[in-house]
């Protein structure tokens, strides 16, 4: 029995007529009006458990990197169905059903600047439900994808309707006004004055890569009070000016393929793919005005309040980008991804740099990020194991990170402070003031600060940074060392296309063998030996190595045909094909294919059969770098 019904059965005894109309007249509107508290692990088990009521088979989430190679991470729950959205895979084969739900691990870096608001995170979860292509047997499209999202938060989260504001896609030459979602909102009795109508930007979902599939959107936003509004009388769902009414649930009407020309081509099957910010759910259900002050964020707040001089009320932006930043990396490191300067590995270091420099502000004692790790991990660990079986690791590869970066942070900070205290004593009548290219390229090859780092950095002393320039100082540096490189080659005897072929057979047998994650990192060859660096984070063990130079030659006597294919670099992204240096290559690319064990773009040469390669035999392995390791190899005949 709850506290206020209580006190109305109290005062009925007494007779206190007056009074018991007041705590009834509370009881009533409290069933709507205010949503129950709940934590985190109440909220993902409701979730699941309402749709696994409902004939929907839960499935797992699958890892931050996407199988999807034009994209960095999973940033959405529809990446590990794509091809049964798609139409490319039967759901009833592999699951049985077409209905499914699941709590998706995502990452999203495109808006770090935002984080430390109160609506965005880099690691966030992602609630779901699908239901893929038509059947006879309680499939649903836009009746029941509205049906069930209003079950759920009305009859489940007790959330008060009165407070949803819905939109939908107002239309454009190529796909009509979703007419047919606003009728179903009407039926279910939101009023046609909370649907609101806005265009391709807000409500025409997909592709999450650059092709793939996509559809028209209906979003339910809530209204999360005026003391969070702009006091605007325009003020709705997608407002520029505050964060009162926040999207919390979106449904996608899987409908159209968007090709590599920008065109929408109407699939063969409709599906639903539906996704509710988790995090920001709880904070409405935790009565919080962000999701840093639940369950899933205080423990790490109240631990940086422990290691530092200030408090969280009045450094609320400092903490939340640390927090938000700790657990980001936790997550990412526990996948097997480790601090570099490319891609995925480019982000972590982004961020855990970012939650150091953010450290010094808020004078954080050193090795703060430990402790922070270790609260993170208690937190997810039986929710994720793997963020607690792989402990012992990401705590050394933040500590790493932590004390390379210590050493030259205090030496960057300085030449930082010398050159914008320069420019502004050469500028003190210009409006505008600008640090140069070549001092933020400096900033970056001499201290390892991330171009955006000293764009925040200039930001806070009222300076912009040259980016154009800076740009072409990386492209100056990239041709000097790609010109030592060939010198390299030139001065170490004649370039090798058997062992340049080699290191594709050992990229391939890492990757089988270490996991996925495993990326090149550069590559050395010459007519007698090879050189490969890759990304991993510890020594291989003797039985690693021996089960790596087994399968290339077991690769090798297989007498495997190298296939080379032209192709553009969207088809070869597209196809597979293993790349991880996008940004250097032209439109046009090579692809060489050893059957289905290795696909990279690369200019070649190779041979033409692995059985001409002879016997593979590794000679050394050590660390070249931090988290980055090297083997090196030779050809027997």
């Amino acid at each position: 029995m709850s506290l206020l019904l209580e006190v109305l059965v109290i005062l009925l005894r007494r007779r206190f007529l007056k009074s018991a109309l007041y705590f009834a007249s509370k009881l009533d509107s409290g069933s709507n009006s205010s949503p129950s508290i709940m934590k985190s692990s109440e909220l993902r088990k409701k979730f699941l458990d309402f749709f696994k009521k409902n004939r929907h088979i839960i499935t797992p989430s699958s890892p931050l990197l996407p199988s999807d190679s034009t994209v960095l991470f999973t940033t959405a729950g529809m990446q590990q169905f794509s091809q049964y959205l798609a139409g490319e895979k039967d759901p009833l084969k592999d699951f049985k059903t077409r209905h499914l739900t699941d709590c998706q691990k995502c990452f999203r870096s495109d808006d770090i600047e935002e984080v430390g608001d109160d609506t965005h995170n880099t690691f966030f979860e992602m609630l779901g439900n699908w239901s893929i292509g038509q059947d006879e047997k309680g499939n649903y499209f836009k009746q029941g994808a509205i049906k069930y999202a209003l079950e759920f938060l009305i009859n489940e989260l007790k959330l008060d309707k009165n407070r949803f504001y819905i939109t939908i896609f107002r239309g454009d030459k190529e796909i009509s006004r979703d007419n047919e979602s606003e009728k179903i909102w009407q039926k279910y009795d939101i009023s046609k004055e909370r649907i609101k109508e806005f265009g391709e930007e807000d409500n025409l979902w997909g592709p999450v890569g650059e092709v793939g599939v996509c559809g028209p959107n209906s979003e339910i936003h809530y209204d999360r009070g005026k003391e969070f509004g702009c006091g605007r009388k325009d003020c709705g769902p997608n407002c520029p000016y505050c964060k009162r009414i926040v999207e919390i649930w979106n449904l996608v009407f899987i409908q159209y393929y968007k090709d590599e020309n920008g065109n929408f081509q109407k699939l063969s099957q409709k599906s639903v793919d539906t996704g509710m910010g988790f995090e920001r759910v709880l904070a409405i259900l935790e009565n919080k005005p962000s999701a840093y002050e639940t369950d899933l964020f205080l423990p790490i707040i109240q631990e940086i309040e422990k290691l530092c001089s200030k408090k969280y009320e009045e450094n609320k932006k400092t903490f939340r980008i640390i927090a938000d930043h700790i657990r980001g990396s936790v997550f990412l490191i526990s996948e097997g991804f480790f601090p570099s300067n490319v891609e995925q590995g480019y982000v972590l270091r982004r961020i855990l740099r970012r939650a150091i420099r953010y450290g010094k502000i808020i004078e954080a004692k050193p090795g703060f990020l430990i402790p922070l790790a270790n609260k993170t991990i208690e937190i997810y660990k039986n929710i994720y194991p793997e963020v607690f079986s792989k402990q012992a690791d990401i705590l050394t590869v933040i500590q790493k990170e932590e004390e390379k970066f210590e050493k030259t942070l205090e030496k960057g900070l300085k030449e930082f402070k010398a050159q914008s205290s320069k420019l502004k004593v050469q500028n003190h009548n210009l409006k505008l003031k600008t640090i140069s290219g070549k001092v933020a390229f400096n900033l970056y090859q001499s201290f390892g600060f991330p171009l955006e780092m000293t764009k925040e950095m200039a930001k806070g002393e009222g300076l912009e940074v040259d980016e154009r320039e800076f740009q072409e100082e990386l492209k100056k540096h990239q041709e000097i060392s790609r010109a030592g490189k060939e010198k390299k080659f030139g001065g170490g005897g004649k370039f090798s296309p058997k062992l340049h072929t080699a290191t594709h057979l050992l990229h391939g047998a890492l990757r089988e063998i270490l996991g996925q994650k495993v990326k090149q990192m550069g590559s050395d060859i010459t007519s007698e030996r090879l050189r490969f660096d890759f990304s991993f984070e510890r020594k291989l063990s003797s039985e690693e190595l021996k089960k790596v130079e087994d399968l290339v030659n077991k690769k090798i006597k297989e007498d495997l045909e190298i296939k080379q294919e032209e192709m553009s670099l969207r088809q070869a992204l597209n196809s597979g094909s293993l790349a991880f240096f996008k940004e250097k290559y032209p439109k046009k690319v090579t692809v060489y294919s050893i059957n289905s064990f290795s696909k990279e773009i690369c200019a070649g040469p190779h041979v033409k059969r692995t059985g001409e390669l002879g016997k593979f035999k590794i000679i050394k392995e050590e660390s070249s770098s931090s988290g980055i390791r090297r083997i090196k190899a030779i050809l027997e005949k």
